[in-house]
């Protein structure tokens, strides 16, 4: 199920990166606070308006942005 309804760009909101919806909180952030291991009941209470599945809807989005990438190998 996507969830990138969530997700909105707006050139005049940071700069056009990938925010959660209504919020100034980039979804790199989101992902950055998870990779640094914060629990998803921190992060919530760290930006309260936050929902978890706006959480959900970061990792949907890192997914789905890898799922139409092309890795090639590089020939030095």
């Amino acid at each position: 199920m996507t969830r990138q309804f969530r997700i909105e760009w707006n050139p005049k909101v940071c700069n056009g990166k990938p925010v959660i919806k209504g919020t100034r909180i980039p979804v790199s952030i989101v992902l950055e606070q998870i990779a640094e291991g914060i629990s998803w009941d921190d992060l919530l209470e760290d930006y309260p308006e936050l929902e978890r599945e706006d959480i959900k809807a970061a990792l949907d989005f890192a997914r789905e942005s890898l799922d139409h990438t092309e890795i090639r190998e590089a020939h030095v």
